[in-house]
């Protein structure tokens, strides 16, 4: 099994609103940067579109080391909060819907696909695959302003 490792990032102006998402793709000595975006969204699902995305562009089943700056996506996969919403109806509590069950939904097939390990890494800090992902997903963001202007 190929062994990969994914940096990704989203981005929202405003919340909800314009958004992007970016992903880096590392494989050996080769490189591949994803991105897109919407016009109307939030943070938490560019965040999620990013990780998607990234592991829809794999062409067969892979070892993956994921890193993200969302502890929304890692808290949900690592601490298994999304097993329990999913088990529950996509409901967090007998009151409170899980947010976004049709992007964990895409997420959790693509997870039986891959062997996915989630890492949090610090946003704006000083890893540059992170920091590429996000210049990537607020230009994409940024592209949906301007259009509205």
């Amino acid at each position: 099994m190929k062994k990969v490792s994914i940096y990704t990032d989203g981005a929202c102006s405003g919340n909800p609103g314009p958004g992007g998402w970016g992903a880096v793709l590392l494989y050996g000595s080769q490189k591949k940067e994803l991105s897109g975006g919407e016009a109307e969204t939030t943070n938490n699902r560019m965040e999620l579109q990013g990780v998607i995305s990234a592991l829809e562009a794999l062409k067969e089943p892979c070892a993956v080391e994921l890193y993200t700056d969302s502890q929304y996506i890692v808290n949900a996969i690592n601490q298994r909060w999304v097993y329990k919403w999913q088990a529950n109806g996509w409901m967090r509590t007998k009151k409170d819907p899980a947010k976004n069950p049709d992007l964990w939904e895409r997420l959790l097939d693509l997870l039986d696909i891959h062997q996915v390990a989630f890492h949090w890494v610090k946003g704006h800090a000083d890893n540059p695959y992170n920091n590429r992902c996000d210049q990537l997903a607020v230009a994409e963001s940024q592209k949906f302003l301007r259009e509205s202007l």
